[in-house]
């Protein structure tokens, strides 16, 4: 079972970088053709039908709950458990409408996938204090003025520990209380049955993700003297829904 499980995650990157090469021509073409507010569009193309894609080719169904709370009027900070390197899609597959990611920026260094980053995140950049003003500038803009909705990860990376879910850092809900925006919160249920985060390795296999969209935590009013309490309140809504 595990020799099959390997071959068909071996098959899952075949199929994820296939899909990429074929795609990749009309996504440069668009982004050099098609205005700036277009680029919504092109979002919804990779959250909506690239996702689809992949997931119905490697034969992963998704039993996504609480959409009702969702409002796409609505710009959200969106967070989420993370465990797996497939979580980005499953993240974009289960939103109905569409977000950017805050994404750190070394990923635009990824050959061909780091264009597609560039253009269509939010990056940050750290290495000075400049740097971080100007990132967290464009953030504030993303937000307000273009009207998005921004996913980020509190855990910061990939959780592979026996634990349900590593330490927050504290930037989800700093950005949230300041921008004033609600927290939409995620939770991906049962993905080790088709990608365990604990097997070493390669690791995907046909199956049924559950995702769950708990209702939005409000921040209006909220100071940073909250930033704990929120960062709790968050943990405490995805453990639930983890049954931990």
């Amino acid at each position: 079972m595990n020799i099959l499980r390997k071959l068909w995650a071996i098959y899952g990157i075949l199929v994820f970088f296939l899909l990429w090469l074929v795609l990749f021509p009309f996504y440069y073409l668009a982004f050099l053709v098609f205005p700036r507010k277009w680029v919504r569009h092109i979002i919804w193309f990779s959250h909506q039908v690239y996702t689809r894609l992949y997931f119905g080719l490697t034969l992963v169904r998704f039993q996504v709950e609480g959409l009702e709370n969702i409002d796409l009027k609505q710009p959200y900070i969106i967070v989420s458990n993370h465990q797996t390197a497939l979580d980005f899609m499953m993240n974009a597959r289960a939103y109905p409408g569409v977000y950017k990611f805050l994404a750190k920026k070394e990923l635009i260094k990824v050959p061909v996938f780091g264009f597609i980053v560039k253009k269509l995140c939010v990056l940050v950049d750290r290495t000075s204090g400049a740097s971080r003003s100007s990132s967290m500038k464009y953030l504030h803009r993303t937000l307000e003025e273009d009207g998005y909705s921004v996913f980020i990860y509190p855990e910061g990376t990939r959780n592979t520990t026996a634990d349900p879910l590593l330490p927050f850092h504290k930037g989800a809900f700093r950005i949230a209380i300041e921008s004033g925006k609600p927290i939409a919160v995620q939770t991906i249920i049962g993905v080790e049955k088709i990608s365990n985060p604990k097997q070493k390795g390669l690791d995907l296999w046909p199956g049924t993700v559950r995702i769950v969209w708990s209702k939005p935590i409000e921040t209006a009013g909220l100071t940073m003297a909250d930033v704990d309490i929120l960062s709790e309140q968050v943990k405490a809504v995805i453990l639930k829904n983890l049954g931990k």
